[in-house]
């Protein structure tokens, strides 16, 4: 069966301008950039997009601004962390009237449920919409894991479609393929790991440093789709040092600081995070700029 989504969907930055106001203008530019890389979809208000940082309001105008931007060239996605079923409700239904393709769904934010529970709360949230729904399973950042058997519980509910694994363990890959066969379409939420995950067999990746580099990202992808290792190892070995940039308690601080230096955003971010100082700053810069000036000439889109 052909997954409902494939492909590179980013994980898109919201960006702000100094004082943490939304700056629309700015993340509308970078959607559009992304686009013309070539990705398949977008995946606005997740971890990256600073989501749980913004307030309801500013979430909603995000997304109505990425969908607006995109004008129907790829689907737009919103990730969904809020720290109740009734909030996340509200929010998908939300998204359904703004014309959003789908969204990505997290466990309730702020609390570590049982599996009875993480199970309920996806449901509901799944009943209370028609819009299709990537789950994404992040234990490291968000102490609850989705595991193989609970997917394979939910593989009734028709509009869950995908899932985003992001345990870090990559043999995670095939025990979702041993456990649910080709039900979910299967997307890697982890930069450093897309290269084994694409070999273990994936049909997407929300990809998050590559959004600095989003012609490589793209390349690099399309090379794992043809299985040409050879060449993908190749990007992979240059690209490594900026993927790890997205596995850090400050992937959000590092990656917009990537997309700054390659002139595609700003780095500001909203408090309690702060931009990079001191030595942190001057090691990230490092791995960025060595990134840039080492950067591999990949063909042209035609």
């Amino acid at each position: 069966m052909k997954p409902y989504w494939q492909g590179v969907f980013p994980a898109v930055t919201t960006q702000f301008q100094r004082d943490q106001t939304l700056d629309l203008e700015a993340t509308a530019r970078h959607v559009d950039l992304l686009i013309q890389s070539g990705v398949s979809g977008l995946v606005m208000c997740g971890s990256l997009g600073e989501n749980q940082a913004l307030d309801p309001d500013e979430k909603r105008r995000v997304v109505a601004c990425a969908i607006e931007a995109a004008h129907k060239r790829v689907p737009v996605l919103s990730g969904v962390a809020e720290s109740s079923t009734r909030m996340a409700i509200r929010y998908v239904r939300d998204m359904e009237k703004l014309g959003a393709a789908g969204v990505m769904l997290m466990p309730a934010m702020l609390y570590k449920g049982d599996a009875r529970e993480t199970l309920t709360h996806f449901r509901a949230v799944a009943k209370a919409t028609g819009l299709p729904i990537m789950i994404y399973n992040n234990p490291i950042s968000y102490a609850n894991d989705i595991t193989p058997e609970m997917f394979a519980e939910l593989a009734d509910q028709k509009n869950f479609v995908a899932l985003k694994e992001s345990s870090g363990d990559v043999r995670r890959i095939t025990d979702l393929h041993n456990t649910i066969g080709g039900r979910y379409a299967i997307f890697t939420g982890v930069d450093d790991l897309a290269l084994e995950a694409s070999i273990l067999g994936i049909d997407g990746w929300v990809a998050g440093s590559g959004i600095a580099f989003p012609a490589e990202n793209q390349y690099f992808w399309e090379l794992t789709r043809r299985g040409e290792w050879a060449k993908a190892r190749e990007i992979y070995r240059w690209f490594t040092p900026l993927l790890h940039l997205d596995t850090n308690v400050k992937f959000v601080q590092y990656i917009k600081l990537a997309v700054q230096e390659c002139g595609l955003g700003k780095e500001w971010v909203r408090a309690p995070r702060l931009t990079l100082t001191g030595a942190e700053r001057k090691r990230v810069l490092k791995i960025i700029h060595d990134g840039i000036r080492n950067c591999p000439k990949i063909p042209k889109r035609t």
